[in-house]
C-alpha cells in the first residue's frame, strides 16, 4: 500500500509534468520524434548526426558517397522507457536521482500520449524489476510514474547490458527507447548498446547530482557507495584530493559520451540542481536544428 508520502510525490510530479507538457513540450515532441515511415521516399547525401541505420549501402557504394534513406512518416509510435532504479538514485544533494529520472519519463510519457502515441516501462535495477506493456492514455502514465517513484525493487546494483538484451526479447518493432540512468555500473553494456541502437531511435539520459562531479570542501566525510555499501573517508579540505576527484568523474564522463556518439545514440544530462525541463528543451532543439 502506498503511503502519503508517496501519493503526494506522485501527484507532485504527475500534475508538475503534466501542465509542462501542455504548455509547448507535446509540439516539440511531435518534432522531433517522428514516426518511422513504412515506405520509403528517396535518398539524400549523408550529414552529420545521421543515424547510422539509415545509409543507403547500395547507393553510397555505387556514388562512392555516403547517402541516407528518406522515409514517410508513421505518426504512431510507441515510446519505451528503461530507467534504472537502483539503489543509487535514493542519492541526491539537491533532491533525488530517482524522482528527477519520473520527472523526464512523465513529461516524455505525457507528451507522448497527448498524440496519441503508446508508452512503455521497463525499470531495472541488477535484474529486471518489472515491464509494463506499452498503452495509450494519461491514466496508464499516472501507472508508469506510480511504478517508477513507489514500485517495489529487489535488486540493489546496475546491470545496464541485461536491460537492454531484455528489452530486445520483448520489443521487436521499432519505439523511440530512451535509457535513464547515472551510469555508475563497472558492468560493460557496448555491445547491447549497439544492437538496440541499430533497431530503435535510442536516448540516453545522464542523471547527474553535482556530488557526482565535485567535492565541496567540508572535510573529513565518510562516503558510502549506495550500491555496494562500500565507504570511505575523504578529506575534502586537500585541494589535491578534490581535484583528483573532478578529474576521475571528468574522464568517467567522457569516456561515456565517446560510448554513445561512436554508437549513434544521442546523449543529454539531467541534473538534480536544475530539473529535467530545461535539459529535455536543449535537447529538442538541438535536435529539431539538426534535422533541418
Amino acid at each position: 500500500m502506498l503511503t502519503e508520502q508517496a501519493i503526494r510525490r506522485i501527484r507532485r510530479v504527475a500534475i508538475t509534468t503534466r501542465k509542462q507538457v501542455e504548455t509547448g513540450f507535446s509540439g516539440a515532441y511531435h518534432s522531433v520524434f517522428r514516426g518511422r515511415g513504412s515506405q520509403f521516399d528517396q535518398v539524400r547525401p549523408y550529414q552529420a548526426g545521421d543515424p547510422i541505420r539509415d545509409i543507403d549501402w547500395n547507393v553510397t557504394a555505387r556514388t562512392g558517397e555516403p547517402f541516407v534513406k528518406l522515409f514517410t512518416e508513421e505518426r504512431e509510435l510507441t515510446l519505451l522507457l528503461v530507467v534504472d532504479v537502483s539503489a543509487s538514485g535514493i542519492f541526491g544533494s539537491v533532491r533525488g536521482k530517482r524522482e528527477l529520472a519520473a520527472e523526464a519519463a512523465a513529461i516524455l510519457a505525457f507528451s507522448a500520449v497527448s498524440m496519441g502515441d503508446k508508452v512503455g516501462l521497463l525499470r531495472f535495477t541488477d535484474r529486471i524489476e518489472q515491464y509494463v506493456p506499452p498503452r495509450k492514455g494519461g491514466k496508464h502514465v499516472w501507472r508508469v510514474i506510480r511504478d517508477l517513484l513507489a514500485g517495489e525493487t529487489v535488486g540493489v546494483g546496475t546491470d545496464i547490458a541485461q536491460a537492454l538484451a531484455h528489452l530486445r526479447k520483448v520489443r521487436h518493432r521499432r519505439a523511440v527507447v530512451v535509457l535513464i540512468s547515472d551510469f555508475r555500473s563497472p558492468l560493460p553494456f557496448e555491445r547491447e548498446l549497439r544492437a538496440v541502437a541499430g533497431r530503435h531511435d535510442l536516448v540516453a539520459m545522464e542523471v547527474l547530482d553535482p556530488l557526482d562531479v565535485a567535492l565541496p570542501k567540508v572535510g573529513l566525510i565518510e562516503v558510502e557507495d549506495a550500491e555496494n555499501g562500500e565507504r570511505l573517508w575523504i578529506d575534502t579540505s586537500q585541494p589535491l584530493v578534490r581535484r583528483r576527484y573532478e578529474l576521475r568523474a571528468a574522464q568517467q564522463r567522457r569516456r561515456l559520451a565517446e560510448l554513445f556518439a561512436r554508437n549513434g545514440v544521442d546523449f543529454l544530462t539531467l541534473r538534480t540542481d536544475e530539473g529535467a525541463a530545461p535539459a529535455l528543451m536543449r535537447f529538442f532543439d538541438a535536435r529539431q536544428r539538426r534535422r533541418r
